[in-house]
C-alpha cells in the first residue's frame, strides 16, 4: 500500500466488501464523495486493483462533455458493444439512439437505463463486471441518471458500480438512494506520518499534528505543502488560529510552478485546461490553429516534467483540479477566448459538432446569432437522442447568445419545455421567468402558458387550481395560428380541471364546455372527436351525452402508443362517465404498457396511480393496493422516498384511523387537490357504512351530491342511498335511486344497473329480494368484487332480519369471503358480525381477514408473485418493474421458498384472484 493510502484501511475494506458481494452475484453500487485532493481516485484505484479477473469498465467525467447527452455512457459501453445485439429490440434501439448509432424517436432515459443494465448483465455472464466512474460530477446529466438507474437495480447481478465525485449536493441528489462513502481527511496519526514522509526538511511531530488539523488531513494538500513550505513556515503555521486555506495555498503553489515554464508551454497548458476532454489530438490541433508550428508534444513533456500533468497514450490528466484552475485563470479574458476559438476550429475540423459549439460559445463576448444557431442545432440533436436535460442547458446558453427579440424568447421557452420533460420543474420555472412576453410571439407565449400550467400540476403547486383556465388562455393564443396546439391545449384544459374539481378558479364548467365544443370544429381528427365527447360530458344531460361519449371512447381503441401517451388519461374520464369498467381498466393498462415500452417512468407512474384510484371505486382494494405498490417500487428504484406515497381512498378501505384519513384528505385540498378530498370523503363514507355509522356517511356524501361535479359524483350515489335509507332520509334516498336508474338506462352498464338495483332494494322493501338478486347477477359478470360483495352483504342482512337463516348464511359467507380476498377488513368484519349473529364463527373473525401471502412476502416479492401468477414471463415482469430478468428470477425463487411451492402454477392458488 502506498503512503497516500495511509489511514484508509476502513474505506478500502468497505469497497472490497462491495466487490466481494458482486463476485457472489449480489450486485451493488457505491458513491465515494470528497473534496479535491482527498484521495478518491487513489482509493478507487487501490481498492479495485485486485479485480484482475473482472470485466473492467472505467471512465472519467469531462466538463466539455457535460452538455453532450449520453456521452459518458457512450464511452463506458465501448468494451461491451458487441453484446448490444442480444438486447430486446426496443432496448437495443433505445441504447443505439442514445449513443448516436441508430435513429428514431427520442428514448426515455429509463429505457436507456434498462438497456444498459441488460448489457452489463449480458457481460456479467462470463465474469464479474466492475464499473468505475471517476469525476462523476462532470458527467452529462443523462449519463449520470442512467448510471443512477442501473445502480438502484443491482440486486441479483455479479456487477459492482463505484462512482467518485466531489462533495456536491446536486450530485448526491441525482444519485439519491445509492449508498455514499464520504471521504474525509486522514486521521491525525496517518496525516502526521504522511507529512513527515513527504517533507524534505525535518518537521517536529507536534507541529506536524497542528498542520494536519489545519489542512483537515487532506492528503494532496499535505504532500504538496510539505514541498512548498520551508521549515520556518511550517513551524509558523502551527501558530495559525484559522485553518490553512488549502485551495488558495495550493493554487498559488501550482501557479508558481506554471510561471517557471516557457511561454509556449504555459500557452499549451491554457489550451489543455480550456479543453477539458483530455484529448491530446484536439490540443495539438488547437495549438496549430494558434500558429504553433510543428509538434507541441515537447511542450506537453515540459509540463509533465514540472509535475503538473500526466501524459497517457492519447490523453492527459492534471495532477489536481486546482492545477487546471490555476492554468486557466492565469490567462486573461481575451487570451482565453482566443484559445476557445482555436479549440472550436479544431473540433469543427475533427467533426466534433457539440464540442465545437461548446467552445464557440465560450469564445463569444456578448451576443452572436451565428453561434447561437449552432448551439440550437446541438440542442436539437440532444433532444433527438432523448437528452432533454442537455437540450435545456444548451438552449438556455443559445438564448443568452441571441439578441433580444422573439427568437430569444422562443429558445428560452424551448429550454423550459425540455427541462420539464427531464423532470427539472424548478429549472423550467426559472427559465420561464427570463422570458420577456413583450418580445415573444403569440405561439411562444401560448407555449409558455402551457408549460407553466404543466409545472403547477407536476409539482402540486396551489396554482394548479387555475391551470385549466391557463390552458384555455393558451388555446386562445394558438387560435387562428396552430389548430393542433389549440386542440391539444383544450383537451389538457379538461384534464387539468379534474384534480382541483370544485376548487377550480378562473373558469367555469359551462365556459369550459362551450370552449371545448368550439375547438372540436377547428379541424377533423382524433382530437376533434375527443373534444366533442368532452363537451357533451360537460354540457349535456347524461342520456344525451352518451352517443358522443361512446364515439370519443372508441377513438382510443385504435390509438397507437404515441397518441395514447398524449391523450390516454382522458379515456379514463370518458369510460368512468359511461360506467364502463372494462374499458377503463383496459385503457389504463394500455397506457401503462405504452409507458413501459417507451421507458417513461413518469407516465407509467401516472397510469398506475389512475389504476389504483379506479380500483377503489367499486373494483378491488387489493388490486388498487398492488398498483400503488408498483408506484412505490418505481419510486424506490429511482431514489425517491416511497414510504409516503399514499392513496387516501385506499387508506380508508384498509382500516386506517378515520382522523388520519380525514387529515390527509384536507391536506390535499389545501394544496389544490379538491378531487382527492372528495374521493377521500367518499371512501370514508363507505368506511362509516361498514362500521354502522350511516349518519356520518351521509354527512360526507350529501354535500357532494348537492354540488355535483361532472361524472364523478354519481359514482357515489349508491353509498348515498344506503346512508340515507339507514338514517331515515327517504327523500334523499329516492332522489339518489332515480339518478342511478337514469345512469343505468342511459349507459346500459352492468355496473350502473347492479348498483341501481341494490339501491332500489335498500329503498323499497317490497321489491328488495328481487332487486338484490338482480344486483348480484349484474355484478357477477364484472370485475367489481367490492360492489358484488356489498350486494351479497345487504342481501344477507335482509335475509337474516327475515330469519331465513340458511339463505342468509350463504349470502353473508359469500360476502365475507370476497371481502377477505380483496383486503377490505372493515367490511369483512361487518360480514363476520352478521354471521356471528347467526351463531357462526368464521375464520379470521377477530381481524376481518385471514393470514395470507401478503403477510409472508415483502412488498416487492408480492408484486413479482402477482405478475407471475397472471402468467407473465420473467422478461415481461422485468420490463414492467424496470428491473433485470435475473433480479426477477431471484425474487421468484424466494417467493417459492417462502410459500413452500415449486412452480408458477401453484402461485394463483396461494395468492387468490387478482
Amino acid at each position: 500500500m502506498g503512503v497516500t493510502l495511509l489511514g484508509r484501511e476502513q474505506e478500502r475494506r468497505q469497497i472490497e466488501r462491495l466487490l466481494g458481494a458482486a463476485r457472489n452475484r449480489r450486485g451493488a453500487a457505491l458513491l465515494v464523495t470528497g473534496e479535491p485532493g482527498i484521495g478518491k481516485s487513489t482509493l478507487l484505484g487501490s481498492a479495485t486493483a485486485g479485480m484482475t479477473s473482472a470485466t473492467r469498465l472505467a471512465i472519467d467525467g469531462y466538463e466539455a462533455e457535460s452538455s453532450i447527452p449520453f456521452a459518458g455512457i457512450d464511452r463506458l459501453l465501448i468494451p461491451v458493444r458487441p453484446l448490444v445485439g442480444a438486447l430486446p429490440a426496443r432496448l437495443r434501439t433505445a441504447v443505439g439512439i442514445a449513443i448516436g448509432s441508430a435513429s428514431g424517436a427520442p428514448p426515455d432515459r429509463s429505457l436507456v437505463g434498462l438497456g444498459v443494465l441488460g448489457l452489463l448483465s449480458a457481460a456479467a455472464e462470463g465474469a464479474t463486471v466492475l464499473c468505475v466512474v471517476d469525476d462523476a460530477h462532470l458527467l452529462d446529466s443523462e449519463s449520470l441518471e442512467v448510471l443512477a438507474f442501473v445502480a438502484r437495480r443491482l440486486e441479483a447481478e455479479p456487477i459492482a458500480l463505484v462512482l467518485a465525485g466531489r462533495s456536491d449536493e446536486s450530485l448526491e441528489s441525482r444519485l439519491a438512494g445509492i449508498p455514499t462513502l464520504e471521504l474525509g481527511g486522514l486521521p491525525p496519526d496517518a496525516g502526521v506520518r504522511l507529512l513527515v514522509a513527504s517533507s524534505p526538511v525535518d518537521v517536529d511531530p507536534v507541529a506536524a499534528a497542528q498542520i494536519v488539523a489545519a489542512t483537515g488531513g487532506n492528503p494532496l494538500a499535505l504532500t504538496d505543502l510539505a514541498h512548498e513550505l520551508t521549515a520556518k513556515q511550517l513551524a509558523e503555521t502551527t501558530f495559525a488560529v484559522e485553518p490553512i486555506p488549502i485551495g488558495h495555498h495550493l493554487e498559488a503553489h501550482y501557479l508558481r510552478h506554471i510561471r517557471q515554464l516557457s511561454a509556449e508551454a504555459q500557452q499549451w497548458l491554457v489550451v489543455a485546461a480550456a479543453d477539458s476532454t483530455a484529448d491530446l489530438t484536439l490540443v495539438r490541433a488547437a495549438m496549430a490553429a494558434l500558429g504553433q508550428t510543428g509538434t507541441a508534444d515537447h511542450l506537453a513533456d515540459e509540463a509533465e516534467a514540472a509535475g503538473l500533468i500526466e501524459l497517457r497514450t492519447a490523453s492527459l490528466a492534471f495532477r489536481h483540479p486546482l492545477v487546471r484552475s490555476a492554468a486557466y485563470n492565469a490567462a486573461h479574458g481575451p487570451q482565453r477566448r482566443r484559445v476557445h476559438r482555436a479549440l472550436a476550429t479544431a473540433a469543427e475540423d475533427m467533426g466534433l459538432v457539440e464540442l465545437e459549439a461548446w467552445h464557440a460559445a465560450r469564445a463569444t463576448l456578448g451576443t452572436d446569432p451565428v453561434v447561437a444557431e449552432r448551439l440550437e442545432r446541438v440542442a436539437d440533436r440532444a433532444g433527438e437522442r432523448g437528452g432533454f436535460a442537455s437540450r435545456a442547458r444548451v438552449l438556455h446558453q443559445a438564448a443568452h447568445l441571441t439578441p433580444a427579440g422573439a427568437l430569444r424568447s422562443t429558445r428560452l421557452v424551448g429550454a423550459a419545455e425540455a427541462a420539464l420533460a427531464a423532470g427539472a420543474a424548478r429549472l423550467a420555472s426559472t427559465l420561464l421567468d427570463e422570458v420577456d412576453e413583450d418580445e415573444a410571439d403569440r405561439v411562444t407565449i401560448g407555449r409558455l402558458v402551457t408549460t407553466r400550467a404543466s409545472i403547477s400540476i407536476f409539482v402540486g403547486d396551489p396554482d394548479l387550481t387555475t391551470s385549466a383556465a391557463e390552458m384555455l388562455r393558451a388555446a386562445e393564443l394558438f387560435h387562428g395560428i396552430d389548430p393542433d396546439l389549440e386542440q391539444q391545449a383544450l383537451i389538457r384544459a379538461f384534464d387539468f380541471v379534474l384534480p382541483p374539481e370544485r376548487a377550480t378558479r378562473g373558469t367555469t364548467l359551462p365556459e369550459l364546455g362551450h370552449r371545448l365544443a368550439a375547438g372540436a370544429e377547428l379541424q377533423e381528427g382524433v382530437a376533434s372527436t375527443i373534444l366533442r365527447g368532452l363537451s357533451a360530458l360537460v354540457l349535456l344531460p347524461r342520456d344525451q351525452a352518451v352517443p358522443a361519449l361512446r364515439c370519443a371512447l372508441d377513438v382510443f381503441d385504435a390509438m397507437g402508443p404515441e397518441d395514447l401517451l398524449r391523450y390516454g388519461a382522458t379515456s379514463v374520464a370518458l369510460a368512468s362517465a359511461l360506467w364502463d369498467q372494462d374499458a377503463r381498466r383496459t385503457h389504463v393498462r394500455r397506457i401503462a404498457d405504452a409507458a413501459r415500452d417507451a421507458g417513461s417512468l413518469q407516465q407509467m407512474d401516472n397510469a398506475l396511480w389512475t389504476l389504483s384510484l379506479a380500483e377503489v371505486t367499486g373494483g378491488s382494494p387489493r388490486r388498487g393496493a398492488a398498483a400503488m405498490e408498483q408506484v412505490r417500487e418505481l419510486r424506490r428504484a429511482n431514489g425517491h422516498d416511497a414510504e409516503h406515497v399514499i392513496n387516501v381512498s385506499l387508506l380508508a378501505w384498509a382500516g386506517a384511523p378515520v382522523d388520519q384519513v380525514a387529515a390527509i384528505a384536507e391536506g390535499a385540498a389545501a394544496m389544490g387537490y379538491d378531487g382527492v378530498r372528495s374521493a377521500g370523503h367518499a371512501a370514508l363514507a363507505a368506511r362509516h357504512l361498514s362500521e354502522g355509522r350511516p349518519a356520518e356517511a351521509y354527512a360526507l356524501l350529501h354535500p357532494l351530491a348537492a354540488d355535483p361535479f361532472l361524472h364523478v359524483t354519481s359514482l357515489y350515489d349508491a353509498d348515498l342511498v344506503e346512508a340515507a335509507v339507514r338514517c331515515g332520509r327517504t327523500d334523499a334516498a329516492r332522489e339518489g335511486v332515480e339518478r342511478l336508474d337514469g345512469v343505468a338506462a342511459a349507459t346500459g352498464s352492468r355496473w350502473a344497473r347492479g348498483l341501481a338495483a341494490r339501491a332500489r332494494g335498500l329503498l323499497d322493501e317490497d321489491d328488495a329480494e328481487d332487486a338484490f338478486r338482480r344486483s348480484i347477477a349484474e355484478l357477477e359478470a364484472t370485475p367489481l368484487e367490492a360492489e358484488r360483495a356489498r350486494s351479497h352483504l345487504v342481501y344477507g342482512e335482509w335475509l337474516r332480519r327475515r330469519r331465513r337463516r340458511r339463505e342468509a348464511r350463504e349470502q353473508l359467507e359469500a360476502a365475507r369471503r370476497l371481502f377477505a380476498q380483496i383486503d377490505a377488513p372493515t367490511f369483512a368484519a361487518r360480514a363476520t358480525t352478521e354471521l356471528q349473529a347467526l351463531g357462526e364463527r368464521a375464520a379470521g373473525a377477530e381481524s376481518g381477514r385471514a393470514v395470507g401471502p401478503s403477510d409472508t412476502l415483502t412488498a416487492q416479492e408480492l408484486v413479482v408473485a402477482r405478475f407471475a401468477a397472471d402468467g407473465h414471463t420473467n422478461a415481461e415482469i422485468a420490463a414492467s418493474m424496470f428491473l433485470s430478468a435475473n433480479t426477477i428470477d431471484y425474487h421468484l425463487r424466494k417467493v417459492f421458498q417462502k410459500l413452500g411451492i415449486s412452480s408458477r402454477r401453484q402461485l394463483r392458488d396461494h395468492l387468490g384472484p387478482t
